[in-house]
Formats: structure tokens, sequence, C-alpha cells
């Protein structure tokens, strides 16, 4: 209850608007992108909080030590090792095939660093427990933000990435210079 009158306040005094599509009515991996600014966390949880959307997040464990840590965990999210982020993937899909009802969100253009591509955690995610994307998005150029489609991907990575790039096209992002192209490294050995 209180989250969900925090997220009114948030939209009703926010120069951003909530654009959305209903949200899933069973697990999913949440993508956000393009993540081009901290706000997209605040964005994240605003529209989840507003659709009563239950869910995790998967952030860099830094943000998770101290007094973080706590908050961090309370409010959805699950540290990430990146020595070892592969096991994340693993935990998550054992976590799904065990039953647990949650949506996770997954940044696949990381930490808004230097870089080209896409992590390919959110699909393996997907394709691995057996659960549909949701496209969640942020986009300065309509100052909107919200859900997108909710959608099965079919394990040909060039069609269902074709399908994700449409879908961000026109998305800009808070930060629009630090928007990556969605593509994943394993396009690059089917070209």
């Amino acid at each position: 209850m209180l989250r969900h009158l925090a997220a009114r306040a948030f939209w009703s005094i926010s120069r951003w608007r909530l654009v959305t599509e209903p949200k899933p009515e069973r697990p999913t991996v949440l993508v956000g992108a393009p993540h081009t600014s901290n706000w997209d966390f605040v964005f994240m949880l605003a529209i989840a909080w507003r659709l009563g959307i239950r869910l995790h997040w998967l952030g860099k464990h830094s943000l998770f030590t101290g007094w973080r840590g706590p908050i961090m965990r309370a409010l959805g999210g699950i540290p990430v090792d990146r020595e070892d982020a592969g096991r994340v993937v693993d935990d998550v899909v054992q976590r799904s095939r065990a039953g647990e009802t949650f949506g996770l969100v997954v940044t696949p253009d990381g930490t808004r660093g230097e870089h080209t591509h896409w992590k390919s955690g959110f699909y393996r995610i997907a394709r691995g427990a057996g659960i549909p994307v949701t496209l969640g998005f942020v986009d300065r150029t309509t100052m909107t933000t919200g859900l997108g489609p909710t959608f099965e991907l079919t394990g040909n990575v060039a069609e269902d990435m074709d399908r994700i790039r449409a879908f961000y096209a026109d998305k800009a992002g808070h930060s629009p210079e630090r928007r990556v192209e969605p593509r994943l490294r394993e396009e690059d050995s089917l070209d």
C-alpha cells in the first residue's frame, strides 16, 4: 500500500509520463533499457509500484555493501559478482523452476560505461527458465517511460533481437548520448 501511494505521488509530480501496456500476468524477465542514468532505478521502482509488480533486480555487488545492503535487498536487489556473473543466471533459473514467482529486472546494456553490446544474461535467463521477456523503456525525447510488449523468445537470437531492436529504435533513454544499440555479441558470430 505504501509503495503504491509513493508511486502515485511520484507520477503526479513528475515531468515524465507513465505510458504502459498492461503488466505481465506471469513471471517475466523485465528488460530495462536504454539504461543510461541512475534515474532509471527510480523509474523502475515507480513503474513496478504503480502497477503492483513484485520484482527483483540485478545490481553490481558493491551496491550491497555496508548500510546500503539491507536497503537494496528490501527493494528487491540481487547482488551480481561480475567475476562470476554466469552463476546468477543459473541461480535465477533455479528459483523460477522451484516455483518462485517474480518479475526480474535486467539492464542488458550494463553499467552505462563504454561498451558496444548488450549482455546476454536476460536472454539466457528467459530461455533457461521458460519465461517471457517484457520490454521496459525510458525515452527522454517523449518524456515517457513504462512497459512495452511481453513475449516469448523463440531461441532464434537474430530474429528475437530484431524484434527487440525494432521496439527500442525510437527510445533514447534518460541520457541519449549513453545509449547502446540492442545487439548481443552472439549475433556477431551469426553474421
